[in-house]
């Protein structure tokens, strides 16, 4: 017994130490009290227990990407008709003008408003930023700083876990693609016009028309990214295939199926000896890995950097660099092309590129045929026909006089 300040303290009764142990639990609770709301926001951001992992850049991309899904879906069912030629010629995409989801899409900002940086707050209504393609820019910008905020996350992720961020790299492919055709295409044409239309059938017709522009099929990275996607599509289909049949079995079974090892406890699950030898029997001799590590690591660097390779394709493109793929239109008119499959191509190419040409103003092909046709009959621009409303008629083109 101890005697403090007049008073007796026992230290050894039995229920002493539940009064010790209630005691710690207190000074725990009262601790995490403490914590201001912001730690416990961080804590919880950065926390690797949660069912998703938020992370900073997770703050980021939620609010962004949730922006993009919200305001695509909406200009998807009825955003009103876009002026992207900037001539006064309407395009709508919406399904509320009669589209469907294979038709649908969201038309790109107009070529009146070229690169400018356009959010609704600089247009003077709400409907004239909806006529000139605004939600096409707001849905662009806000994606692209969501996948590359995702990317970042997964970098994040494996930084808390300690892994190292390859995960993260090969993402860097799928944003390298995305951010080529939706920002530096647009950025190397001039204007977020040339950007693609975000729906199924826009997306092919994008497609066409920048065959059509640069002939990217003949461009080598284009060929590279190929080469990357399908053949790496190609060595994960052999290798799932080859380790299936490598895989060891356990025990007996009657009907002849065997359990895989991972299924039965944690040991080797197939022999990547056995793996290698068929490989080299299905490929050629000398075709194999020397460990496990080094073949996944290919299996996941072959379409990475074939992807990159397209990007690269994209963006020589976007600039003007079409003469390294070794074509050029101007060349089959003057008939200086040795005739070759190539030349089918190129005639598919200037069909789609002339079909793209539009009469929305044919003002200067007006004038064009009406100097030629007072040069050719000696006629004073006086005495040119014209129109009820005085305008020079050309023959052949609207208005018919």
């Amino acid at each position: 017994m101890i005697t403090q300040i007049g008073r007796a303290t026992a230290i050894n009764r039995p229920g002493q130490l539940e009064v010790s142990e209630s005691n710690q639990a207190l000074d725990t609770r009262l601790r995490g009290e403490q914590v201001n709301r912001w730690e416990r926001f961080c804590r919880w951001v950065t926390s690797t227990e949660n069912r998703i992992y938020i992370g900073w850049f997770g703050v980021l991309m939620i609010p962004t990407m949730a922006t993009a899904a919200v305001v695509f879906v909406l200009a998807f069912i009825a955003a009103p008709a876009v002026d992207l030629d900037g001539t006064g010629r309407a395009i709508s995409g919406a399904l509320l003008d009669g589209n469907n989801l294979i038709t649908g899409a969201v038309v790109p900002t107009s070529a009146a408003v070229g690169l400018h940086f356009y959010p609704i707050w600089d247009a003077a209504s709400l409907h004239e930023w909806l006529a000139n393609g605004g939600p096409y820019q707001l849905i662009v910008l806000h994606f692209l700083i969501g996948i590359i905020a995702y990317q970042d996350r997964e970098w994040e992720l494996s930084y808390r876990l300690g892994m190292r961020p390859w995960i993260s790299l090969a993402f860097t492919a799928p944003v390298a693609a995305a951010v080529s055709v939706l920002l530096i295409y647009p950025v190397g044409q001039g204007s977020f016009s040339s950007g693609m239309p975000l729906g199924i059938s826009g997306t092919f017709t994008f497609m066409l028309q920048f065959q059509a522009d640069h002939n990217i099929l003949a461009n080598p990275f284009h060929q590279l990214g190929v080469i990357g996607v399908f053949g790496g599509s190609l060595l994960c289909a052999a290798h799932g295939s080859l380790v299936t049949s490598a895989l060891i079995r356990q025990g007996d079974s009657p009907s002849g199926w065997k359990k895989p090892g991972w299924a039965v406890r944690p040991n080797q699950t197939y022999s990547f000896d056995h793996a290698q030898a068929n490989q080299e029997k299905l490929l050629w001799r000398g075709m194999r890995f020397k460990d496990s590590r080094s073949l996944h690591f290919f299996l996941a660097a072959f379409p990475v950097a074939g992807i990159w390779s397209a990007a690269l394709g994209v963006d020589m493109a976007a600039f003007g660099f079409d003469q390294f793929s070794g074509w050029s239109a101007e060349g089959y008119r003057q008939k200086t092309v040795v005739p070759t499959w190539a030349d089918i191509t190129t005639q598919a190419n200037l069909g789609i590129r002339a079909m793209k040409s539009s009469p929305a103003e044919p003002f200067p092909l007006w004038l064009d045929a009406v100097s030629e046709e007072v040069s050719e009959n000696g006629l004073d621009t006086d005495d040119a026909p014209r129109d009820s409303r005085g305008r020079a008629c050309s023959p052949g083109n609207m208005p018919v006089c």
